[in-house]
């Protein structure tokens, strides 16, 4: 049986690739019943697919009158559906908001693309690495010389998927409220441009250089960066605060005045010098030994593998495992009604009887 805030909440979500089907790996671990419509000579996700858990599989063609019929027996039932196409494919299935709001009027009508609903790039191809290059994040991750990839986090997963869950639920709780329903129009560059709302206001204040790597969040500052140690492996220290980098440096024996000068910026490429010669000096495990759990700001740079098996995150149980499958686990945590993982990726149709029955929708 599902827990999570959610149960008893029906989305459906039309398959589709990366940030939609995260989008819906949300809800399921906080327990809505999200059904994922198919193609039926779909390659099966595979128990590696992740964001592919906890669903259950309807296999329909929605090339075909009866396919169609079939996915709006299923929105005429549904409290919310996700679709990640470009603008326009489900108006052309014959399954856009005018017509599922027309039958359904409480149905929350999520969509998701990387350039929005409307505007001059809608249309246009994209991935991940062209939301945040236009919403401005980008220009500022990285060294000076070349902006630097920061996997597709910013802008699928942290603009797209979190923003599209954030505006389901808004829009369902409106629905309760009200009895009508309506359309989330979730773009990635939105969501992007939204994440950097921090550093638009420090910039247009003075606060922040418009150029990588020269400001204190963006590795310019040598006491918010990585560092390399004895055996190759990395750290991360974040001593931003006065009395944090204070301690950073008595517990490193720097006692150099020169170097206590925290924010006079002229002074910190010798300070960077200082702090990496440093850390070359001794392995990561001595670092840790030394600065974890202290108030320095502090934290190895864990690999993937390394992750789940830190302490922290075992104490916590971040990672779960799953028919032998380690994953992140569900969050956030909620005291009365935790989340969970409903179940591996399902295989392509295999809840279609199942789900229609239980909505009440005729298969036939």
């Amino acid at each position: 049986m599902a827990s999570g805030p959610l149960v008893g909440i029906r989305i459906v979500e039309f398959a589709g690739l990366g940030a939609a089907p995260f989008c819906g790996m949300l809800l399921s671990d906080m327990g809505a019943d999200v059904v994922r419509i198919d193609r039926p000579d779909a390659d099966p996700p595979g128990a590696f697919s992740l964001i592919s858990r906890g669903r259950r599989s309807v296999a329909l063609d929605l090339k075909s009158p009866k396919g169609i019929g079939r996915s709006l027996a299923l929105l005429d039932r549904a409290d919310a559906l996700i679709e990640g196409f470009r603008p326009g494919v489900m108006e052309r299935l014959g399954l856009g908001p005018e017509i599922a709001l027309a039958r359904n009027p409480r149905l929350v009508y999520g969509r998701l693309t990387g350039w929005g609903q409307a505007g001059p790039l809608a249309q246009s191809a994209g991935h991940d690495i062209n939301y945040v290059a236009l919403s401005g994040a980008l220009h500022a991750i990285g060294p000076r010389e070349k902006p630097t990839v920061p996997l597709n986090l910013a802008g699928d997963f942290g603009g797209g998927s979190l923003y599209l869950a954030m505006g389901l639920l808004a829009a369902l709780l409106h629905a309760r409220t009200c009895g009508k329903g309506q359309i989330v129009d979730c773009a990635m560059v939105d969501g992007a441009a939204s994440l950097m709302t921090l550093f638009y206001g420090a910039l247009a204040g003075g606060q922040w250089k418009d150029e990588r790597h020269s400001n204190s969040l963006d590795g310019g500052a040598p006491f918010y960066d990585t560092y390399k140690c004895a055996d190759g492996l990395w750290i991360s220290v974040g001593a931003l605060e006065p009395h944090f980098f204070t301690q950073l440096l008595d517990k490193l024996e720097i006692d150099d005045p020169g170097m206590r000068s925290q924010w006079d910026s002229r002074g910190w490429p010798e300070l960077r010098a200082r702090l990496a010669a440093t850390f070359r000096s001794r392995p990561r495990a001595e670092w840790q030994a030394l600065l974890e759990a202290t108030d320095v700001c502090f934290a190895p740079v864990v690999s993937m593998a390394e992750a789940p098996l830190h302490p922290h995150n075992a104490a916590r149980t971040t990672f779960v495992e799953v028919e032998g499958v380690t994953q992140p686990a569900p969050a956030p945590r909620f005291s009365v009604t935790p989340g969970e993982i409903q179940g591996p990726a399902p295989a392509i149709g295999a809840h279609t009887r199942q789900v229609f029955e239980e909505w009440g929708c005729n298969l036939d």
